[in-house]
């Protein structure tokens, strides 16, 4: 038997649609040929609109749907700490093949994230783009303990 939350939130997913005064944009075609895209707006540090969309399996427009609703309201920190765990908790779960859409769904969050903090860092937009993988968000993490990320990089692209 089907997961009613998963088939809930893919019949009427939350937050879905474009953002037109997103300032923190994804739009990824993954290997299988489904595209996500993801809109953030965010004002104060904190995302005040999450949006998406998506055109793929009921899974993967369950998870970006549950995702959004985690990440809405939240500060830029704690939407970098939602995990893919999370939002298959917040699913009841997945099965097992299905586990990389909860991954999706996060890491295009977070490839939001990531843009509307390449534009909005002191370190700049070039930082961001060397940036690749986890090392923008570590880079992220350690500048809001306060400490100096990186500091080769950091002397490299400061203004």
């Amino acid at each position: 038997m089907a997961n009613p939350k998963i088939a809930e939130h893919a019949r009427n997913p939350r937050n879905w649609g474009e953002l037109e005064d997103a300032n923190g944009v994804l739009i990824h075609v993954r290997e299988c040929g489904d595209i996500i895209m993801f809109f953030i707006k965010v004002k104060d540090d904190c995302l005040e609109k999450v949006r998406f969309m998506v055109q793929g399996c009921q899974n993967l427009i369950a998870c970006c749907s549950v995702t959004s609703m985690l990440a809405q309201g939240k500060t830029v920190w704690e939407a970098m700490e939602i995990s893919a765990g999370d939002v298959e908790r917040a699913l009841g779960g997945l099965p097992p093949e299905e586990r990389h859409t909860a991954e999706d769904a996060v890491n295009a969050l977070y490839a939001a994230i990531q843009d509307y903090l390449s534009g909005q860092s002191k370190l700049g937009a070039p930082l961001a783009r060397e940036m690749r993988g986890e090392g923008w968000r570590s880079l992220y993490i350690q500048a809001q303990r306060g400490q100096q990320p990186m500091p080769n990089l950091y002397r490299k692209y400061k203004k």
